[in-house]
């Protein structure tokens, strides 16, 4: 009789989301204080120019390239000294980098577009993609803790960016993922999903949620659905997770099973939620609902977990 260990898919649920697809060698156990500018004396070193929540991309062929050379960042008001050193790809050191220029001050060869817009539009592979979403949740973390929690002085990068140093009380901050839990509470038949109020038209989704300190996923994903919805879970089942750099969050996938079918929605919170039935979400994926119901699009974590209970008959 066989037994095998790991009885899942070669590949899991989480290589299918949007920004799952970063390649970069980390090399986290070889980060040295010097590292950036190490890396920016490379070469062959790429960088992703950021400004304000924008990616900034060169017109090139009809298409878009997000890499820049150190040199060809300069014109563009790149802070080097505040770049963080993602890793390393085949090619060489991959670093993120603030822009200093305004997106509205831009050559006509370079645009600045949102992040959202550059992955929904699916502007650049996957490789790129998840590269962004890692440099993006870390300028955004430097960003907001440029001060010392404890003393309030001035902290210092250090690491290739995955630290800061008080030089003051010396007390060390490293880079925080907040953690979201994002449920989809389902029967064989049915299945439940909400509409926020800031949701593109006709969208809904997936119940989501920031887990709280002292809390596992699973009372998160319990608590969040009671809280919105008034529906009691029994089971919970981890799906897959998906890095989201809107500023720096890791949303946790998971199914739930109901326990009552009456729904008491928190109307502060939501707009509307109700139970959906199979035929009409598979007809919402595929953008045909006759009401023009849609569910979040494909990359979002969301779209996964509807899909995989939607295509589980």
């Amino acid at each position: 009789m066989s037994f095998r260990l790991f009885d899942a898919p070669l590949r899991e649920p989480s290589q299918f989301v949007g920004f799952a697809g970063n390649m970069i060698d980390r090399q986290s156990e070889n980060r040295a204080d010097d590292s950036v500018e190490k890396a920016l004396a490379d070469p062959s070193a790429r960088l992703l120019l950021m400004h304000g929540g924008r990616l900034y991309l060169k017109l090139i062929g009809g298409g878009f390239d997000p890499w820049f050379g150190a040199e060809e960042s300069r014109p563009l008001e790149a802070s080097l000294d505040r770049g963080v050193l993602l890793g390393f790809s085949d090619s060489g050191p991959v670093l993120a980098v603030p822009a200093g220029i305004d997106p509205e001050q831009l050559p006509d060869t370079i645009k600045g577009i949102d992040y959202r817009s550059v992955y929904m539009q699916g502007l650049i592979d996957e490789a790129a993609a998840g590269a962004m979403a890692q440099g993006a949740a870390l300028l955004a973390w430097h960003a907001s803790h440029r001060f010392c929690s404890k003393c309030g002085a001035e902290a210092a990068m250090r690491a290739g960016g995955y630290k800061r140093l008080c030089p003051a009380c010396a007390t060390e901050h490293f880079p925080r993922t907040d953690p979201v839990a994002i449920m989809l509470t389902a029967t064989r038949e049915k299945c439940l999903l909400g509409r926020g109020r800031h949701f593109a038209p006709g969208m809904y989704s997936a119940l989501a949620g920031f887990i709280e300190p002292g809390e596992t996923i699973e009372a998160a994903v319990r608590r969040e659905t009671l809280e919105e919805a008034g529906i009691r879970l029994g089971r919970v089942v981890y799906h897959a997770s998906q890095p989201w750099p809107f500023p720096y969050s890791l949303m946790i996938g998971c199914f739930g099973e109901p326990l009552n079918d009456d729904i008491q929605a928190d109307l502060n919170e939501l707009e509307d939620c109700r139970w959906f039935f199979r035929d009409e979400v598979l007809s919402m994926l595929a953008r045909e609902h006759p009401g023009g119901l849609v569910t979040p699009p494909k990359g979002a974590i969301a779209y996964n977990l509807i899909r995989a209970w939607a295509d589980s008959a």
